[in-house]
């Protein structure tokens, strides 16, 4: 009787070339339908071109056996329990990134893969960041240490592990262990009688390593999709990895996508069919025929349990290697599970009070009121001001070093996604040059609520509360009388002061003051002072005031400035989604 198989996926992720594939095949006994570089188009170029996937296994450490109960018989003989490791090839190239983000999803431990001889690359760089984001552990493999001169093999690697340590200080993998190998020395054209090296070492560091995660059977279901295919007389097989929840023979599971429910016929894992699977188990479902080319990747679920959004509100971080600022209305290639598509954000944060609290990420409050930004807030980021004579709230904010704990994107999408909430989401620069030594990963976060309505600007934007707060200044030209002033240059000579009446303004000398009509043509204003101007203010426009007084009849009365000037300032709310645009001020 076979025993309990318990499952963990440890993905295989670097540059291209570092040998990736060859150490999955040096480590596995058992290979899935898509392993090994099995597509025509790979063994053609000579590279993965999409996600491997293939298997070992070891007796489970007694570190990993749940406690026994009382006095439980010995497992009969080839019945003890097993740790199943699941490898996940990713490839290597550039182009081929958004392939291996979805990989990284579903992936436990990441074994980073560093060719000893060239140390970190570009890519090698890209697949440490994504592995900051999506998993807990790492283990880095020096691979190709056959290639080092004999005499000189130790000190290189000495040197190696050295600068890999250094790299990895500033990271949340500080001290992961660092392991030499060989999986294919020669090279790829060397004779198979070859035997790697450091390969049984690599196997009990990662079983040391590994931690099996908590695995939840309840919930619905949800698998990401890798592989699809037919089989001629049983069906369609869609291969991958269940996210949550589980699966039974004869349950009926959806494809999205496609808009279909189809039965489960039969199940396996590696090759050996299984009547159930949970969370974390590598999977092929057999369901009634369906043309495996319109899902080439994706999600199944339980029927009805996931939706499509055409926008999302995502609690989002920018990643630090990522040259640049991150800008409102700007576009990026957003990665939402193995879904990627390009999408237009729009940043906010919280009220300047609430920049401290601390960060909520599993749910988005459309009661609070929020605080619209030109772009990410970070240290050293100065938000530009607005137009002349007006200036938003943002300014200095960051320059002071003062940013939020937690900030926020809508993202819009340009074509519709599904996927569940509080997902995984990636923004990228992806038409970015592949052969610049840059960063394209800009930010990641977790999907908070998603907009499943197709007119969701109309019928759900208007209940994001995200303001943008103005400020814009003026001076007194001069006194009217003890009640009135005559304001100017807050205005614009075209703007329609009527949309300002009713709205207070400050008077520097401390008076509270109510835009009471506009007075001519230039863009000036009559502010209305109901408490009346004090002594000190009235002193300080006396000039203006006596030259009034002396003009004679028929004379165009002069109008010179007072000898300290009086600022006026109005400051406002606008609400983005408001579709009245109204202003709006605190009482």
């Amino acid at each position: 009787m076979a025993g309990r198989r318990v499952n963990v996926n440890v993905g295989v992720l670097g540059h291209i070339d570092s040998g990736k594939t060859a150490l999955a095949r040096a480590l596995s006994t058992t290979a899935s339908t898509a392993a090994f570089d099995k597509q025509p188009q790979s063994r053609e170029r000579g590279i993965t071109l999409d996600l491997g996937f293939s298997c070992f296994s070891v007796p489970l450490p007694a570190r990993l056996r749940p406690a026994p109960l009382g006095a439980e018989p010995e497992p009969e003989p080839g019945a003890e329990p097993r740790l199943q490791v699941t490898l996940v090839d990713c490839p290597g190239h550039a182009s081929l990134i958004r392939t291996i983000i979805g990989g990284a999803q579903i992936i436990d431990l990441m074994m980073l893969v560093i060719d000893v001889t060239k140390g970190m690359q570009t890519q090698s760089a890209e697949c440490l960041v994504i592995g900051q984001i999506a998993c807990q552990k790492l283990v880095v493999v020096l691979n190709k240490t056959d290639l080092l001169p004999e005499g000189k093999r130790q000190a290189a690697i000495d040197k190696m592990t050295k600068k890999m340590q250094k790299t990895l200080e500033n990271t949340k993998f500080r001290g992961a262990p660092i392991i030499p190998v060989a999986a294919r020395p020669g090279g790829p054209d060397a004779p198979e009688t070859e035997a790697p090296q450091g390969i049984p070492e690599l196997i009990e560091l990662l079983t040391s390593q590994i931690s099996i995660p908590r695995r939840d059977p309840s919930g619905p279901f949800l698998m990401s999709v890798d592989h699809c295919f037919s089989i001629k007389g049983q069906g369609t097989v869609m291969t991958g990895t269940i996210l949550s929840g589980s699966v039974s023979l004869g349950d009926s599971v959806e494809i999205p996508t496609l808009k279909v429910v189809r039965k489960v016929k039969s199940m396996q894992m590696f090759h050996t069919p299984v009547t159930s699977a949970v969370q974390g188990d590598r999977l092929g479902i057999c369901v009634t025929q369906f043309d495996p080319r319109l899902l080439e990747r994706g999600l199944v679920c339980a029927p009805e349990s996931l939706h499509t959004v055409h926008a999302a509100l995502v609690s989002v971080e920018k990643i630090p290697y990522f040259r640049g600022s991150l800008q409102t209305k700007a576009k990026f290639h957003i990665t939402v599970g193995h879904e990627t598509v390009m999408g237009r954000v729009m940043f906010f944060s919280p009220t300047p009070d609430s920049f401290d609290h601390e960060p909520v990420l599993d749910s988005f409050d459309f009661s609070q009121e929020y605080l619209f930004q030109e772009q990410y807030l970070c240290p050293g980021s100065v938000p530009a001001e607005t137009d002349r004579g007006e200036a938003d709230s943002r300014v200095g904010q960051a320059s002071e070093g003062r940013c939020p704990r937690q900030q926020w994107a809508l993202v819009e999408f340009e074509k519709p996604v599904t996927c569940p909430r509080l997902c995984l989401v990636i923004g990228s620069r992806l038409d970015a040059d592949i052969h610049a030594n840059t960063c394209r990963l800009a930010f990641h976060g977790v999907l908070l609520h998603g907009l499943e309505d197709r007119n969701y600007a109309e019928s759900a934007l208007p209940a994001l509360r995200v303001y943008k707060l103005k400020h814009k200044h003026g001076i007194v030209e001069r006194v009217m009388d003890d009640y009135s002033v005559i304001g100017r240059s807050l205005f614009k000579k075209e703007t329609n002061i009527q949309l300002f009446m009713g709205l207070k303004v400050h008077l520097s000398t401390g008076e509270l003051g109510v835009i009471a009509s506009a007075f001519g043509q230039s863009g000036k204003f009559k502010v209305h002072v109901p408490g009346g101007l004090s002594p000190e203010s009235k002193k300080i426009l006396t000039p203006a005031l006596k030259k009034r007084g002396r003009a004679g009849r028929g004379e165009e009365a002069e109008q010179p400035e007072p000898v300290q000037h009086v600022a006026l300032s109005l400051s406002f709310k606008r609400y983005v989604f408001d579709t009245h645009k109204r202003m709006v001020q605190s009482p």
